[in-house]
């Protein structure tokens, strides 16, 4: 049975707290999530994604790739499949010591390192 998991992103709840990470909610048709981001290690990042999920472009969305026990991909799909392209590019910032563990997040690209 396929499941669609429709995916919107409140704006980013930057925290008010002295040194604390900023956040964002994720809320799905199966409960909510709260994102930790690193702006810290990946400025460039962070800054892009806390604009597409303050522009909506997450707003929609569905988890199309699910693969058990590895990872789930979303963001880039509405319900109906349509693809939703990246409105810019950002510098890739791999080399910052943070790594695609279990229980993180990332953007993913197209083979250009710098397409996010």
């Amino acid at each position: 049975m396929s499941r669609k998991i429709i995916v919107a992103l409140a704006g980013a709840l930057l925290s008010g707290a002295v040194g604390a990470a900023p956040t964002v909610e994720m809320r799905t048709s199966m409960g909510r999530i709260v994102i930790e981001l690193d702006s810290a290690k990946a400025p460039k990042t962070v800054q892009n994604f806390v604009q597409y999920v303050n522009e909506g472009l997450y707003n929609g969305t569905v988890f199309h790739r699910v693969i058990p026990g590895f990872m789930i991909q979303g963001g880039g799909f509405t319900v109906d499949m349509e693809q939703k392209p990246a409105p810019r590019k950002v510098e890739n910032e791999a080399k910052n010591g943070l790594r695609n563990d279990r229980g993180t997040i990332a953007m993913a690209r197209t083979a250009d390192p710098h397409s996010a």
